[in-house]
């Protein structure tokens, strides 16, 4: 028993780390929908920002046409933000878990009402809409091919034209973190938040820099600023989780990314992580502690069942799917 004990702890090991590997589909997904305003009527030249801090892109930008229809082509499987605004409209956020195969994603409608707050200028500046949807398609497509300086060129050439596309800069600075280029990447951010303070997506992306850069104190204060703020995403608390487990500081990970599972319990991705830590403990338990190894894997097996129910197109599903059936061996 003690032999057969030791290869399951090996086994174990090996699965932990594939449970750790971030796998990429290569499939991409495709969203459409309408943007109109509160009598029904569509909205022209409408703004729709798809984002995902967790994808590379992180982020894509549409326009809508004479009849307010949009499509956004290239969206990787997982939970997806979507927001609408238009000059004169209040903006309108909702979201979706985008799948790649399978039965298509349903459309999304946005019915934007005028908002105090807006503008009486176009966002869309000296672009038509058409032609902004044909050189964002362009930037967009650049990024894919990995022709960074030339993306950033792109992107910026868009921005100069329509300088209130901020949100053009998280672009940007996935451009220069693919490049390693991390000061030049917070710069990119720290201009979105000049025209939009409470960016979310801009200070997760400066944390996720630092971590990469591998300033993990410097990640860490970040997202903690964020987190502490008036109304923390989802996202700041999973990525602020994720700079904890990087940091070896497991149970303070394993809090945020409870927390990130609470605002949001069909996201498959804390929920995940949260199996991780358990089959991390289970990985610790000692050879000759029976009973706790049987008691913790039962408990490990649940965590991922739980990922599955909750987000079963996710790839986390998948991959959680994976590890149960080598568990249950």
């Amino acid at each position: 028993m003690r032999h057969r004990l030791h290869l399951f702890h090996i086994g174990l090991a090996a699965l932990f780390i594939a449970a750790l590997a971030t796998t990429t589909a290569a499939q991409t997904g495709r969203v459409g929908g309408t943007v109109k305003d509160d009598a029904g009527q569509a909205i022209k030249g409408a703004t729709i920002t798809a984002e995902n801090p967790n994808a590379s892109p992180s982020s894509f930008t549409a326009t809508t046409d004479d009849k307010g229809r949009f499509s956004i082509i290239g969206l990787r499987t997982g939970r997806w933000t979507f927001t609408a605004q238009a000059p004169g409209f209040a903006p309108e956020s909702g979201g979706l878990n985008v799948q790649t195969i399978g039965a298509p994603n349903p459309p999304l409608t946005f019915t934007l009402r005028k908002g105090a707050t807006a503008g009486p200028s176009s966002a869309l500046g000296s672009l038509a809409a058409k032609d902004l949807q044909a050189e964002l398609g362009a930037a967009d497509a650049l990024y894919n091919s990995q022709k960074w300086d030339e993306a950033i060129t792109a992107y910026r050439a868009i921005m100069a034209k329509a300088p209130a596309l901020s949100v053009i800069n998280l672009q940007i600075a996935a451009v220069y973190r693919n490049k390693k280029e991390y000061d030049n990447a917070i710069a990119a951010y720290n201009e979105l938040l000049k025209a939009d303070p409470t960016n979310d997506k801009a200070k997760i992306g400066i944390g996720m820099t630092n971590l990469e850069k591998g300033d993990l104190a410097a990640a860490e204060d970040t997202l903690t600023k964020a987190a502490e703020g008036a109304n923390p995403t989802r996202e700041v608390f999973y990525n602020l989780g994720e700079v904890k487990f990087a940091k070896g500081q497991i149970d303070d990970a394993a809090k945020y990314y409870q927390k990130a599972a609470d605002m949001d319990a069909t996201w498959g991705k804390p929920l995940f992580k949260l199996a991780l830590v358990e089959l991390n403990k289970l990985g610790q338990i000692k050879d000759t502690e029976k009973e706790e190894l049987i008691k913790t894997r039962a408990k490990v097996i649940a965590a991922l069942e739980k990922v599955v129910a909750a987000d079963p197109t996710s790839q986390e599903a998948a991959q959680a799917k994976a590890v149960v059936e080598q568990l249950k061996k």
